[in-house]
């Protein structure tokens, strides 16, 4: 929490034992406290989590649903930035936690916000990976500062650390191009093989959760999703090739 002097919000999540994601959310400071934002359908599994880890500790969690809404504005308005895409050098917009009582702003639907994710690669749970089965490098976690390997501890660690020192992660969410219109949730095939899936779409492009092994063998060729070829984004067929020449492939 200490990094929230320097940042106007963290992205965060909890682990399970397995270092799996649980969940996947923002902090932000609120007066003496701190709010967090999380999917609409987690909240209560995440209060309930939360209860459980405080022990003794003089914390109150609770709902603020009625209190507050969430949204997103280009840059230049609004509370603070998404910190997942300012991890990787780029802009998200800024995302607005305000009082439910003030005007709520012109819907410009989420098509736009989402079209901005798939371009700088920042996947969100449930459309991108499943929360409870997803490893924090394979969402991307380590590129955008939503996890830690400085932190002394917490639940999950182990397996994090090993992933980030010691083993190569060979499946990954990655940008996708199509040669038409990409549709969401089909499998990935490489021939026969179902290599990965499709999560969110825009238009021709797309977040896709894919066997960077099995891409790198090909050298990115011969990928199809429905009957449309795909091309991998090249920065991230070249960056699992630099982790395959510095650490050795463990399946875990």
């Amino acid at each position: 929490m200490a990094l929230l002097d320097k940042q106007g919000a963290l992205f965060a999540g909890l682990l399970s034992p397995q270092g799996k994601i649980l969940f996947e959310f923002f902090v932000v400071k609120s007066g003496s406290g701190f709010l967090l934002e999380t999917q609409r359908d987690q909240v209560a599994g995440l209060i309930k989590r939360l209860t459980m880890y405080k022990l003794r500790a003089q914390v109150t969690v609770s709902e603020a649903l009625s209190d507050v809404f969430v949204g997103a504005e280009p840059l230049g308005a609004g509370e603070f930035l998404d910190p997942r895409a300012a991890m990787l050098g780029q802009s998200l917009g800024q995302r607005l936690v305000v009082s439910s009582s003030d005007p709520i702003l012109a819907d410009s639907g989420a098509e736009a916000y989402h079209a901005r994710r798939v371009g700088l690669c920042v996947p969100e749970a449930p459309n991108d990976y499943a929360l409870g089965d997803t490893f924090p490098h394979e969402a991307n976690w380590d590129l955008m500062g939503g996890v830690s390997f400085k932190k002394g501890c917490f639940i999950g660690q182990e397996v994090v650390s090993r992933m980030q020192n010691k083993t190569v992660v060979r499946k990954r969410i990655v940008k996708v191009s199509g040669t038409e219109a990409l549709k969401s949730g089909v499998d990935v095939m490489l021939g026969e093989a179902v290599i990965g899936r499709v999560g969110t779409v825009a238009g021709y492009d797309a977040l896709a959760m894919l066997r960077l092994d099995r891409v790198a063998e090909v050298d990115g060729a011969g990928l199809m999703a429905g009957g449309v070829t795909l091309t991998v984004d090249a920065d991230a067929l070249q960056r699992y090739r630099e982790s395959v020449a510095s650490k050795p492939v463990i399946d875990l």
